[in-house]
């Protein structure tokens, strides 16, 4: 995976959560992920298409999911609403990410969104996935992406 790759989903979703939830989060130093760790309780995925291929996805424990979607939502959330909230939060992240990396023509998924307590999100067959933790006051969460370029 190209490490440049990295940097506008990083600043995609430090852009979200200032502008959306009005919270300051900071980036902790990304890793390339070399097993199925972290496990997460909430993840939003979403596949990206086009010159570059792979998937962007968001996970939560269950704490810091509800305190993010409380201030997200602007008040108390059911289950059926966090699904939404955290489906809709990737989705921008994409969406910011996506119009710096423009010479790669991507295209995004609808957003997929898994629940279960310790789960792992996989990455496409062979596309490497670097994990970005962040320290958040509304509890801690991590980004994983995964995206290559397919060898021509």
């Amino acid at each position: 995976m190209n490490v440049a790759f990295i940097n506008p989903f990083i600043e995609s979703t430090v852009t979200t959560f200032r502008n959306m939830l009005s919270t300051e989060i900071k980036p902790l130093a990304p890793m390339l992920k070399k097993d199925l760790h972290p496990t997460y309780d909430i993840s939003g995925v979403i596949g990206l298409s086009g010159l570059a291929q792979g998937i962007i996805a968001i996970g939560f424990s269950k704490d810091s999911a509800l305190s993010t979607v409380t201030k997200f939502i602007g008040g108390k959330v059911n289950k059926s609403e966090m699904i939404d909230a955290v489906g809709e939060l990737v989705n921008i992240v994409a969406g910011y990410a996506k119009k710096d990396l423009t010479e790669y023509d991507l295209a995004i998924s609808l957003p997929n969104v898994v629940l279960g307590e310790a789960h792992h999100v996989t990455t496409p067959t062979g596309v490497p996935a670097i994990v970005v933790p962040f320290d958040s006051p509304l509890g801690n969460f991590s980004m994983e992406v995964a995206l290559i370029t397919p060898k021509k």
